[in-house]
């Protein structure tokens, strides 16, 4: 029997960074996500955001990639979101996404950054957040040397 466990933090962003994930929706396309991980079967440990970004905390089955439970989320998501009119005009992710191993001695630390996106962002916008992330992960630094 085959056994993986390997955590991923994920983020993605609404298409152009639109601020159309407001507070009365949020919440409803959080459990909705939460419900098509779990009939998908993706274990999604936690998740949260802002008006123009998602943080999922993500554990990878054995044959789950990255790219294909983004596909998965950010696809059947959108779909969603706009069937149910909730945001003010065409709902889209941008195609780009950011994900991140975690450590298991890490994952209290990660959930709890999750689940304090709100108050994070009063203080700080998700430009800011992607700059931290970038310098980070030294992501400048293979986009640079891409250019």
């Amino acid at each position: 029997m085959s056994f993986v466990k390997i955590w991923v933090h994920l983020v993605f962003a609404t298409k152009n960074r639109e601020q159309l994930l407001n507070k009365e929706c949020r919440y409803d396309i959080y459990k909705h996500i939460k419900e098509n991980c779990a009939e998908k079967g993706i274990f999604l440990q936690a998740i949260n955001g802002y008006a123009d970004h998602i943080h999922c905390l993500i554990s990878l089955g054995k044959d789950q990639t990255i790219a294909k439970i983004s596909q998965l989320i950010k696809g059947e998501s959108s779909f969603w979101i706009n069937q149910n009119n909730l945001t003010s005009k065409k709902f889209g992710w941008q195609d780009d996404y950011f994900a991140v191993s975690v450590s298991e001695s890490q994952l209290e630390t990660i959930v709890r950054y999750i689940q304090n996106q709100e108050t994070h962002h009063s203080k700080k916008s998700f430009e800011e957040e992607v700059n931290e992330f970038m310098e980070k992960y030294g992501w400048q630094k293979i986009i640079d040397e891409s250019a």
